[in-house]
């Protein structure tokens, strides 16, 4: 990632991206010291006239309820999946946690277990007070929490299953979308969870954390509007351009992805709204999306499991 210093440039309201509050999603952007909020309701017609440069959104810094707005104003690269500049990924709380710069906060942990798709278990860890937005916000169709602790002790647990095999830390985000045409079922969803989770206990016999043996199984696939699952064909937006128009309806969000259906679109259109965050957005009605890179993906054909063996 290339940043820089450029004072110059339009004002405006610069879009921070999609999170998710009390399950519910929302989207956001900031103007100075300003912060706008808007909840993310389906059906919903939005426009937005994108203008550039694109720009670091600033640091959640410790201590602090707010996002810190970025000292430099600095440009980041268009197509980069970082969504802040240098200076501030050295500050902030949330990626010095994903990079074990932080040995404990005084906060309580807890250890989840995600479900993506067949074969698809992911191992992690979130802040008690923040429940289950970053299950939300990953886009997990369905979780459970397996065990609660300090800081390094829920650490330990998570490094623990994933060397085991049983989980994975990440997962892509083109793995996890693919993940969305996977036939399944709640009950399935329900009992895989379940299982792993009893795997995990087995695993974790004698660390320092509180087991949950009867956490529920969460599941955000009706939430996710996924219940008959991803539409058979979509086009993905790529990276984003001063210029370009991001318009539609909106289906519910899945995860921080957005489906934009337009009548003037073939099929509809998938943002991840990472790509959003940076850029200066101004509202506009009647006009169709223009100016975007668009990469068709169509639902891979089922195989057949006679010819599978050969």
């Amino acid at each position: 990632m290339h940043s820089q210093q450029q004072p110059g440039g339009p004002t405006g309201w610069i879009s921070t991206g999609l999170h998710w509050q009390d399950g519910r999603p929302v989207l956001s952007a900031t103007n100075g010291g300003r912060v706008h909020e808007r909840a993310v309701t389906a059906g919903t017609e939005v426009g937005w006239l994108l203008a550039g440069p694109r720009r670091c959104t600033g640091a959640w810094i410790a201590g602090r309820s707010e996002r810190t707005p970025c000292p430099h104003r600095a440009v980041i690269a268009p197509e980069g999946g970082a969504v802040q500049c240098e200076a501030c990924q050295s500050v902030d709380r949330g990626l010095a946690l994903a990079r074990d710069q932080i040995l404990d906060d005084g906060r309580t942990y807890l250890l989840y277990l995600a479900w993506f798709g067949d074969g698809l278990l992911k191992v992690g860890l979130t802040a008690e007070q923040r429940g289950s937005s970053r299950l939300l916000e990953q886009g997990a169709l369905a979780y459970t929490f397996a065990g609660r602790g300090a800081l390094p002790a829920v650490r330990r647990a998570e490094l623990t299953v994933a060397a085991s095999g049983l989980a994975r830390e990440r997962f892509t985000s083109r793995v996890k979308v693919d993940g969305w045409w996977e036939e399944s079922d709640a009950d399935r969803r329900r009992a895989v969870l379940t299982d792993a989770r009893e795997q995990a206990h087995r695993l974790l016999r004698g660390h320092a954390l509180d087991l949950l043996p009867d956490h529920p199984v969460g599941d955000h696939v009706e939430l996710f509007g996924l219940a008959d699952g991803a539409p058979a064909d979509y086009r993905q937006i790529g990276p984003l351009a001063a210029g370009a128009v991001v318009a539609g309806a909106l289906r519910p969000p899945i995860g921080r992805h957005l489906l934009l259906d337009h009548p003037e679109e073939p099929t509809p259109l998938l943002l991840d709204t990472r790509l959003l965050t940076g850029w200066t957005l101004t509202p506009v009605t009647g006009r169709p999306p223009s100016g975007l890179a668009l990469r068709p993906r169509v639902r891979p054909p089922v195989r057949d499991a006679q010819e599978s063996l050969f």
